[in-house]
């Protein structure tokens, strides 16, 4: 797609700036995201803009092809593989009123690249997932698909995600957090230890603020504990510690339809090979299973069904979400996170639970993005 091509609406379709990429250290699964994304909208309806941001924070004008950013030899894709320029800048509407999008490189004037309907954030993690890229929208009267700027924060951090769900009476696990300056300091740190030690083993440590498995660690030896904390850290200063529990690790997605969020069919981990928990390359580069529709009897289902639209109605979310739970060996649900822009990649969970329960890949997209478009920006 040339930046040409990139300046003519046509008449008739809503456009849809498709953004993806980012800071965040999930930057390559919001690559591969994108890619599928691209390759299911129905393009008979919408007009797409696809714009990719680099590690470093610049918005580029990417290339209209998903067949380049795949997972290749176990190396995630990168925005740079696509971007149109190592130097333009994608600029979005900063002020209410104005839609138009603005592609500008060094040496040469501004050009308009027309106006955006929508924008669609495939983005995971900090700097995007968490309420930052949200609140810039806000800002400029952009309508978006998905939570609002107060529930993509929530979401984000582990921590307010359990205070929130625990104040609905919704289950969730025993856990602290070790914020930043408590780490740096000799005091702060023997505190911490005391307090997780408490906790029993196994253990599990965790950014409390990123997702796709980065950073975790499965903590059997309390020996191991301060370089799990350390790992963690690489991907956020503050850190959340939860005890492990014994059970199966059930999802479930939501998506909000004209008479309010609905729950799809539950999908169950299967978690394969010699890993020990789903982490990072169980999830995308092994081969690990997900079971759809999750053996569970029907009591179980509209459990889990049910706890699902609660936990997306307490923290407030907006459009979608796929909550993860535990079901215990006792047979109670846990809430482990709820993640408001799930992937949709070829092997995510989110889509293909709500194909196994009737609604395809591209009518998803369609329901999202029509759901966007008919919802206002501002308070609501």
């Amino acid at each position: 797609m040339s930046i040409e091509q990139t300046s003519q609406n046509q008449p008739g379709k809503p456009r849809v700036a498709i953004v993806f990429g980012g800071r965040s250290s999930e930057h390559g699964v919001s690559v591969v995201t994108a890619a599928s994304v691209l390759r299911a909208i129905d393009r008979s309806k919408y007009e797409v803009l696809p714009i990719g941001i680099t590690h470093e924070g610049r918005w580029a004008l990417v290339a209209d092809e998903p067949a380049r950013m795949a997972i290749t030899d176990g190396r995630m894709p990168d925005v740079a593989q696509v971007a149109e320029s190592v130097e333009g800048q994608v600029a979005l509407p900063l002020a209410p009123g104005s839609r138009d999008v603005v592609w500008s490189e060094p040496g040469e004037a501004p050009k308009v690249l027309g106006e955006v309907d929508v924008v669609l954030p495939l983005l995971h993690g900090p700097w995007g997932e968490d309420g930052t890229l949200q609140g810039l929208l806000e800002l400029s009267g952009v309508p978006y698909v998905g939570s609002g700027v107060l529930a993509s924060a929530t979401g984000m951090d582990k921590e307010f995600t359990k205070r929130i769900l625990a104040s609905h009476g919704i289950g969730v696990g025993d856990w602290t957090v070790v914020r930043p300056r408590e780490w740096e300091t000799a005091e702060g740190r023997a505190a911490a230890r005391e307090r997780i030690a408490a906790l029993g083993l196994p253990l599990f440590v965790k950014p409390c603020r990123a997702g796709s498995s980065m950073g975790i660690t499965k903590v059997k030896d309390l020996a191991d504990l301060d370089a799990a904390i350390e790992e963690a850290r690489r991907h956020d200063p503050k850190i959340i510690v939860e005890r492990g529990v014994e059970g199966r690790e059930i999802e479930c997605a939501v998506l909000e339809f004209e008479d309010g969020p609905r729950a799809s069919v539950p999908a169950e981990v299967l978690v394969g090979g010699d890993f020990e928990f789903y982490d990072f390359e169980a999830k995308y580069i092994d081969s690990s299973e997900v079971e759809i529709p999750a053996r569970l009897t029907a009591e179980e289902t509209a459990e889990i069904r049910r706890q699902a639209v609660a936990a997306f109605e307490a923290i407030g979310c907006e459009g979608l979400a796929r909550v993860d739970f535990f079901l215990l060996n006792d047979g109670s649900w846990m809430v482990n996170e709820i993640n408001t822009m799930p992937g949709f990649t070829p092997i995510s969970a989110y889509p293909k639970m709500w194909e196994a329960t009737g609604v395809p890949y591209p009518e998803l997209l369609d329901r999202l993005l029509g759901a966007a478009l008919s919802r206002p920006t501002g308070l609501r």
